[in-house]
């Protein structure tokens, strides 16, 4: 193949260089089309833009596969740990024993907050959003470690990247224990990532939380699945943020506000509204699906299909397993987990779905999970971006190591107004 690309313009031939990258995806390098021919290229929703070269995650969405570093997601399935996927994806390998027990040991040590910072939870309404106090806090968090603001070296940002997986999951539960008028639980420094996290949400005073076996593999799963996605809208735009030097508290903060888009981080809760819609309605599963094959209808079956995956979510492949052995374990029943169930039987066998690939996604499985657990649909998109903070961290950190890096500045084009004359205001009609 050429390692070039011809462009013609107005008769004049321009070469531009091809990029391969590791995996065989090419690209054209328009890094200098604006200066050698005055043109741009327009692309919304960047859906044919490369905006980086990134060693992080590969995704080949034709064929299923998506690996962090290289190591295939299906791997971390059979016994799955969170912050062992975090360093992986920030420091770029699997940690040693040493390095894995320090980062988890920095990781309780850092779980409390400023005592200073829990005054602010109270200044937010009882009912007031989730992800809204989250981004809030985050940004907060910044106030109170002014010495990680300029990271000079790596072991600088390792303390910033600890705090902030770490405090993350004490201001979600401490988001929820407000908004339901609780008490808040200060992090128990005997229990693991995930155990802790649901120990601040879901204990009693004189009755801890004790989490399962089950229920500690499932949402470590869910965490995983969700740390890194390549350049999707949450991570680009800490990328964005972060290109203009903005410190890495303001960036992942700039990365939960856009998490929080339906379109983006929403999605697991419209499965759970379409389940509630289907239960109340008194409609049965096989009557709501055939009401979303009708062209018709505005009924749309959610958390089935994907952006970027045309064959089949790796990952839902991995939590349909997962939730299976989860909602077996607990044994309570749930009208909606079981209406899901059906929908997910009928779409996996109705040809409408198979041939269009419809199949069920991370988002369908995942609302189900945090559901069975006891978490409430409004903290499934901080869940979300519990999960995908590491992932903002390692592009962030990845971006701002480049060498000669540039502010991110997309162009346009304008088709507004020509050149028009200002009119006083006086003699405007």
């Amino acid at each position: 193949m050429s390692d070039q690309a011809t462009l013609i313009l107005d008769g004049v031939n321009h070469e531009l260089p091809i990029i391969t990258g590791v995996e065989g995806e090419r690209a054209i390098d328009i890094r200098d089309l604006r200066e050698r021919t005055g043109h741009i290229t327009l692309d919304p929703g960047y859906g044919n833009t490369g905006s980086c070269l990134s060693d992080i995650t590969f995704i080949d969405g034709e064929n299923g596969i998506l690996r962090y570093r290289g190591i295939p997601i299906e791997q971390f399935a059979t016994s799955p740990n969170f912050v062992e996927v975090a360093w992986l994806l920030i420091f770029g390998q699997l940690p040693t024993a040493a390095q894995y027990t320090s980062f988890a040991d920095d990781l309780t040590r850092f779980a409390n907050l400023d005592e200073g910072m829990k005054h602010h939870f109270e200044g937010f309404p009882r009912a007031a959003p989730p992800m809204a106090i989250l981004s809030a806090m985050i940004n907060a968090l910044s106030c109170f470690h002014p010495d990680l603001h300029e990271l000079d070296d790596e072991d600088q940002f390792r303390m910033a990247a600890a705090r902030l997986i770490s405090k993350i999951r004490t201001i979600a539960a401490y988001a929820y224990r407000h908004s339901v008028g609780k008490p808040y639980n200060y992090p128990d420094p005997r229990l693991r990532y995930v155990p802790n996290f649901l120990h601040m949400m879901f204990s009693q005073p004189f009755d801890q939380y004790v989490c399962d076996e089950t229920v500690r593999d499932a949402l470590n799963l869910v965490l995983i699945l969700h740390a890194d996605h390549e350049q999707n809208c949450s991570t680009s735009t800490v990328r964005m943020v972060g290109s203009s030097r903005a410190n890495l508290f303001a960036s992942c903060a700039a990365g939960v506000c856009a998490l929080w888009g339906p379109l983006h981080g929403g999605a697991n809760v419209a499965v759970l509204d379409m389940l509630e819609q289907i239960h109340k309605g008194n409609i049965t599963p096989d009557e709501y699906v055939s009401m979303a094959k009708s062209k018709d209808s505005k009924v749309r079956l959610m958390g089935f299909g994907h952006r970027v995956y045309k064959n089949f979510d790796p990952r839902a492949q991995m939590l349909r397993t997962v939730t299976e052995r989860l909602l077996e374990r607990l044994g309570k029943p749930d009208p909606l987990l079981d209406i899901a169930r059906r929908l997910e039987e009928i779409a996996l066998r109705d040809p409408y779905f198979v041939d269009r690939k419809l199949y069920p996604n991370v988002d369908f499985y995942s609302g189900i999970i945090m559901r069975a657990i006891g978490i409430p649909a409004d903290m499934f998109t901080v869940l979300f971006a519990i999960g995908r903070l590491p992932g903002w961290i390692a592009h962030w950190w990845e971006q701002s190591q480049e060498q000669g890096g540039k502010i991110a500045r997309p162009r346009q084009i304008y088709t507004g107004n020509l050149q028009t004359d200002y009119v006083p205001l006086a003699d405007r009609g």
